[in-house]
């Protein structure tokens, strides 16, 4: 197996800021939602508990709660220390220091692990990744994906997020990406011609800001519909 433990450094965002990144109204937390690359984020666990729909999808989930809790603590303080290095590279007032993004992080990773066995169980989260999902053409209302695509584009060609993309927009009626910008905060280069293509093949394409900016200049998300 290519995918190993060793090579992912988990870090889980947490219900609110999922709400913030992608504004999700009350009517959208009513829908069906897929989350692609979830990791070990809290929102499913706690829309789950709302009474939400929700499925998460990242190959993770291929190891049990322990080696995940392991994973994570052998990586937080690196993670925290490349944190405090590059400090002038985001906006600290929702989250006002380093130790308060620390605790927002463990708190929402906490959540999860608590929730992976039942939820596991439940069909709530399931081994994959892009470019190909698992799922019927039209299963979900609403695809989102947070912190993956265009961020890791030194890594990831524009071939992988076209392909990606209309593989979240043949499962889902409606997709929304954020954040737009690549590690260091410069606009992924995949951005223009991506949407070009999807444009052209008939897709509805925004980008729409959003009320949440950490990482700077972070603030828009790209929503992409079915015709």
């Amino acid at each position: 197996m290519s995918f190993t433990l060793e090579k992912i450094v988990p870090w889980g965002r947490s219900y609110d800021e999922y709400l913030r990144m992608f504004v999700l109204t009350e009517d959208d937390l009513g829908r069906q939602i897929l989350g692609c690359g979830d990791g070990p984020a809290s929102f499913n666990a706690e829309l789950s508990q709302r009474g939400g729909h929700i499925i998460s999808i990242d190959p993770i989930y291929i190891f049990d709660v322990d080696q995940i809790k392991s994973r994570i603590a052998e990586t937080y303080e690196e993670v925290m220390a490349q944190t405090r290095k590059n400090k002038n590279e985001f906006i600290w007032e929702a989250i006002p220091s380093v130790e308060e993004l620390g605790r927002i992080r463990m708190s929402a990773m906490e959540t999860f692990l608590d929730d992976f066995d039942a939820g596991k169980q439940e069909g709530r989260y399931i081994v994959g990744e892009l470019p190909l999902l698992p799922f019927d053409r039209g299963r979900f209302d609403l695809a989102v994906s947070s912190h993956f695509l265009f961020l890791y584009s030194t890594h990831l060609s524009a071939e992988f997020h076209l392909q990606a993309l209309k593989e979240m927009l043949r499962v889902a009626h409606e997709v929304r990406v954020f954040p737009l910008l690549m590690l260091g905060g410069v606009t992924s280069p995949h951005l223009a011609c991506v949407t070009e293509q999807l444009t052209n093949d008939g897709f509805f394409v925004e980008v729409r800001q959003v009320p949440y900016e950490f990482q700077k200049g972070g603030n828009e998300m790209l929503v992409i519909k079915n015709a």
